[in-house]
């Protein structure tokens, strides 16, 4: 045996165990559907209607500001028959399927009321997520915000989550894209509390070990940066054990965190950015989603004052998606017409581009572009995401929507 050949044996020995380790830490991004935004509604104002009632407010607010041509205009997107198309489709996606995800708020939304009013706003939760799915008006998402961990509030959020869990098991059942969001995540050990509490959960109800999952929202500095000088995002996925969902950014928690004034608070400050770059690089390969924030500028008024504020609103969700967060918050009815038309414009600009890049890359034809199998990946997940949404029609795409999601499977190198 060579010297080379025994340092080979010896590499092999020593890399052993850090493979393992890359492999359970970094799975590969998700490759199932991820909605393009939350709606959190306070949990004392959501019903049986809540869908239909968003749906009627946000084609009014659109219909009385000028519908969707002149949205579209106040979002810079150019005349033309593509705006024409654009604008059919968010009128049709507002009518067929207007959230993509419902957030039951029992936290900032909901506030203190006690427990026996709380109890009975969770049951009435549970009713109304059935009375949805008998109507087929359950959104492809949905699920609850329950209070933190934090000692004060610890006992109430586990409390209102496992009544809601269990009743939506006993009552309606779970549905399949069941969201449970943690808020003002400080420790790694409120991580690893979470964990014990739903593990417990899928014992009292017989679920499948490993079956609920849930969501890290980020809106405190401790999360972002630990006494020790590092990122706790990292280990809190870890603690997770595959178990971590999501992390959505928290703009106004995080930015009152900060000191920020209150005209300052922003998913553009940098102080957001910062927090969002750190958040992204530790979900990167991890299959954790994320999440942007929101705007609190409600496109309510004349039409003046709808226009700015679609114009602030459209040009925050573009500038996420161009950053990668696919994501995001809406706070108003006003805002789905607004959040539907940017992130339609988005896909459908890069899609003639992205079809020819693919296609020659598929085919090992030479272009102007020499893409590598990551960005093959990247524009994969691209249409697939187009296609998710409703952006895109599958009749616009030449390639079959299950070869787009096979190549997202495939672990690439650059």
């Amino acid at each position: 045996m060579t010297q080379f050949s025994g340092a080979l044996e010896r590499i092999e020995r020593l890399l052993e165990a850090p493979d393992r380790e890359l492999v359970r830490r970094y799975p590969g991004a998700a490759e199932s559907r991820q909605p393009v935004h939350s709606v959190y509604v306070p949990a004392h104002r959501f019903d049986g209607g809540t869908i239909a009632s968003w749906s009627g407010a946000a084609q009014a607010a659109l219909g009385s500001a000028g519908g969707p041509q002149h949205l579209l205009e106040v979002h810079g997107v150019p005349a033309g028959a593509e705006r024409d198309r654009l604008g059919e489709l968010v009128a049709a996606k507002l009518q067929r399927e207007p959230i993509e995800d419902l957030r039951i708020d029992f936290e900032d939304g909901y506030g203190e009321v006690g427990d026996e009013e709380e109890d009975a706003a969770v049951d009435a939760a549970v009713a109304a997520v059935g009375e949805l799915r008998e109507s087929g008006e359950l959104p492809p998402f949905i699920g609850i915000r329950f209070k933190s961990l934090e000692q004060p509030t610890r006992a109430r959020g586990l409390r209102t989550l496992e009544r809601f869990v269990t009743g939506l098991h006993r009552g309606p059942g779970l549905p399949h894209g069941l969201l449970l969001t943690l808020p003002k995540v400080t420790s790694v050990a409120q991580v690893e509390a979470m964990v014990v509490a739903l593990a417990a959960l899928e014992e009292d109800l017989e679920l499948q070990p490993g079956s609920l999952t849930f969501e890290i929202q980020v809106e405190t500095p401790q999360a972002v940066l630990g006494p020790d000088g590092t990122s706790l995002l990292p280990l809190m996925i870890t603690a997770g054990q595959g178990r971590v969902s999501a992390m959505p950014y928290g703009t106004y928690d995080y930015s009152a965190s900060l000191g920020l004034a209150a005209g300052d608070q922003s998913m553009e400050h940098p102080a957001a950015d910062h927090a969002k770059a750190v958040m992204q690089v530790a979900a990167a390969g991890t299959a954790v989603r994320l999440s942007d924030g929101s705007t609190n500028v409600i496109p309510v008024g004349d039409r003046d004052a709808v226009d700015a504020a679609w114009a602030v609103h459209g040009r925050l969700v573009r500038r996420s998606l161009h950053r990668g967060f696919y994501q995001g918050w809406d706070l108003h009815p006003a805002h789905l017409p607004s959040r539907f038309a940017a992130t339609y414009a988005f896909f459908r600009a890069g899609l003639e581009a992205i079809l020819d890049r693919l296609e020659r890359y598929l085919a090992h034809r030479e272009g102007d572009v020499m893409d590598e199998p990551a960005t093959a990946r990247a524009m994969a997940s691209f249409l697939v995401r187009g296609l998710d949404c409703g952006a895109v029609g599958a009749d616009e795409v030449p390639f079959p929507e299950s070869d787009l999601r096979a190549l997202l499977s495939r672990r690439v190198a650059g």
